[in-house]
């Protein structure tokens, strides 16, 4: 399976939570705010901690179909 991820830059707040927990995927943007830069990198479990602990629901993942 094969996952997008986008971070919602409207709803995002800057809090870090999603880096701190997977630095592989997500890092800062030029607005201080997070943005995925590596997807290659992503370890599921790391990925679901980081959407499902957000606290304005701003990350998404959706399956890419092959």
């Amino acid at each position: 399976m094969i996952f997008s991820l986008e971070v919602d830059q409207e709803l995002c707040i800057g809090c870090g939570y999603c880096i701190e927990v997977c630095p592989e995927v997500f890092s800062w943007g030029p607005e201080k705010k997070a943005l995925v830069y590596n997807l290659e990198g992503c370890k599921i479990c790391n990925c679901i901690e980081a959407i499902e602990n957000c606290p304005v629901k701003a990350i998404s993942a959706e399956e890419v179909p092959l």
